[in-house]
């Protein structure tokens, strides 16, 4: 692995460890900040920037308090992640895929009474091991290949979106396997120290490019039978994604909302430089309109959370919720840009680079497409099993 990264910034006063988790995040901030252009500038993963996330103890924030964790609830856990986004936009978002591959055993945990949540989550808080999600390049249909061997299955894929993987020690991810006729997705843990396991230093990308998303090789890793954690049908919709998409999501858009807020408040910053004329009066009021919106869209996520009933109804609100977020989130960078003016061209102001982190919002699943048919799908009583 020969990955770019960026080393932990200097820091002149000690980090908050204890207290709220959003009063730690807020403290982390101006340090996040610090090193944000230079690694977009580079291509550099914020690997530093974990190293100050486990000193703040946000590693292990969602972890249920009974096994040493902080007991963060969704909602402050997505708080955290709105004001990360504040300093560094990659670096939110890709905690923010480590954050929900811990919120959600702990929901199993609390909610279905899963002790086989147990070990896991005790891991993260003794250790403050650090895991990945490979569900965008997997999502319902499942990428790579599993074949059954003695004992469990040899597993050759390539993960690609892989946000964080050169910190990473545990990989949740997938595998498909061909069997009797049908197609299944096994779902397992990689050890991201296994000879088998190479991150390839693969991600060049449009914004977000300090997330070190890289491709994460796997070739023929063995996994035993009693690792495989569930087999579901490919390409449909499982309970299991009923309680995952919700809560990952609603942690995920927690980021991009504050992206925008981030622009948002730049774009004020520089305004306020200059007189006001009516022009910019119409940009700043719309503006704000919009981020207001994509705030509504994102309490909305939070509300399908708080009910605790996954279900394709909880998929069909929360991916609305989602789809508010990521056109008015876009939107309020777009007009932030537009009442910078020309101030607002120049790398320095910051506001090109939240323009281009602020893209990555269309890519997550469910997209414009899938997402607007799920939910027509509901609304004339369709089936929707298979629309993501």
């Amino acid at each position: 692995m020969n990955v770019a990264v960026t080393a932990a910034p200097l820091l002149a006063t000690p980090l908050l460890a204890e207290g709220p988790i959003a009063d730690r995040a807020r403290h982390l901030v101006p340090h996040l900040a610090a090193g944000a252009a230079e690694a977009d500038e580079q291509d550099r993963f914020v690997a530093g920037n974990y190293a100050l996330l486990k000193q703040a103890g946000l590693v292990e924030a969602g972890v249920p308090a009974e096994f040493g964790g902080g007991g963060a609830s969704i909602r402050e856990l997505a708080e955290m992640l709105r004001i990360l986004a504040q300093g560094c936009s990659s670096t939110a978002l890709a905690f923010s895929m480590h954050t929900h591959q811990v919120a959600v055993p702990a929901w199993r945990w609390r909610h279905q009474k899963l002790a086989a949540m147990e070990p896991l989550l005790k891991r993260i808080a003794a250790e403050r091991i650090i895991l990945l999600s490979s569900g965008g390049s997997d999502w319902l249909p499942g990428t790579g290949k599993a074949e059954r061997v003695e004992g469990g299955y040899r597993i050759t894929a390539r993960k690609v979106f892989s946000s964080g993987s050169p910190v990473g020690d545990l990989m949740m991810t997938a595998a498909v396997l061909e069997e009797d006729g049908a197609r299944h997705v096994l779902h397992f843990g990689v050890n991201m120290k296994a000879p088998e396991v190479k991150v390839l230093d693969t991600w060049r990308a449009l914004g977000m490019r300090g997330t070190g998303s890289h491709d994460v090789a796997i070739e023929g890793l063995f996994i035993p039978d009693a690792a495989v954690a569930l087999k579901r049908p490919a390409g449909q919709w499982h309970p299991l994604f009923h309680i995952l998409a919700p809560i990952a999501f609603s942690l995920v858009y927690a980021v991009y909302l504050g992206v925008a807020e981030h622009a948002r408040d730049i774009a004020v910053e520089v305004a306020k430089r200059r007189p006001p004329t009516e022009d910019m009066l119409q940009l700043a009021g719309r503006m704000d309109t919009a981020l207001r919106a994509a705030r509504l869209g994102h309490e909305w996520m939070l509300a399908v959370t708080d009910r605790n009933a996954p279900s394709a109804e909880a998929i069909n609100d929360a991916m609305t919720g989602k789809a508010l977020v990521t056109e008015h989130a876009i939107r309020t960078v777009e007009l932030a840009l537009e009442l910078a003016g020309g101030a607002g061209f120049h790398r320095a102001t910051g506001l090109e680079r939240l323009f281009r982190d602020i893209q990555g919002a269309r890519y997550h699943p469910l997209q414009s497409g899938p997402q607007a048919r799920y939910a027509g799908a509901m609304a004339l009583g369709q089936d929707v099993s298979r629309i993501f």
